[in-house]
């Protein structure tokens, strides 16, 4: 019912109307009007004010649909812009990985790295960076050992 570019099911009267004749006299009753968020948006706005493509909500829903789908062509979908997005989707106080960047660091100079990181994307020269890993004791005595990824690794 409320889910995103759907309309809602309305219910159509079957009323017939009181004479049949040629010209009808009275029509049946109309179809109601639509419920739900009818104003809004259904996808989010970017920075810039351009109207965000729905490629990636229908990738997400068909990926939620078929859990056993296999997605092998989905580099057309990046952008700076979304990459952008992502990388104000990350945490800002979020440790760093191996190369030592923080959040602040990279957004100091973003826009130039974020169009060097499209580039290497797409001309197939990105490799990501070796995850650092930290450990932490739990209370058993064991040890976990999370692996932290470097930020352009957790942009992409």
């Amino acid at each position: 019912m409320h889910d995103t570019e759907k309309s809602d099911f309305g219910i159509v009267a079957m009323k017939p109307a009181n004479k049949t004749g040629r010209p009808v006299a009275e029509l049946a009753e109309p179809r109601p009007e639509t419920k739900g968020n009818v104003g809004q948006q259904n996808t989010h706005r970017a920075q810039d004010r351009a109207r965000v493509t729905q490629a990636l909500d229908r990738v997400r829903n068909a990926a939620r649909l078929k859990k056993k789908e296999r997605f092998t062509a989905l580099l057309h979908h990046i952008n700076v812009d979304a990459l952008r997005t992502a990388f104000y989707a990350l945490r800002r106080k979020a440790a760093a990985g191996v190369d030592g960047i923080t959040w602040q660091d990279y957004e100091a100079d973003l826009e130039p790295r974020l169009r060097e990181l499209h580039a290497r994307l797409h001309g197939g020269a990105y490799r990501p960076q070796p995850s650092r890993r930290t450990y932490i004791p739990k209370a058993d005595g064991k040890q976990r050992a999370p692996a932290i990824a470097a930020l352009e690794d957790k942009i992409v």
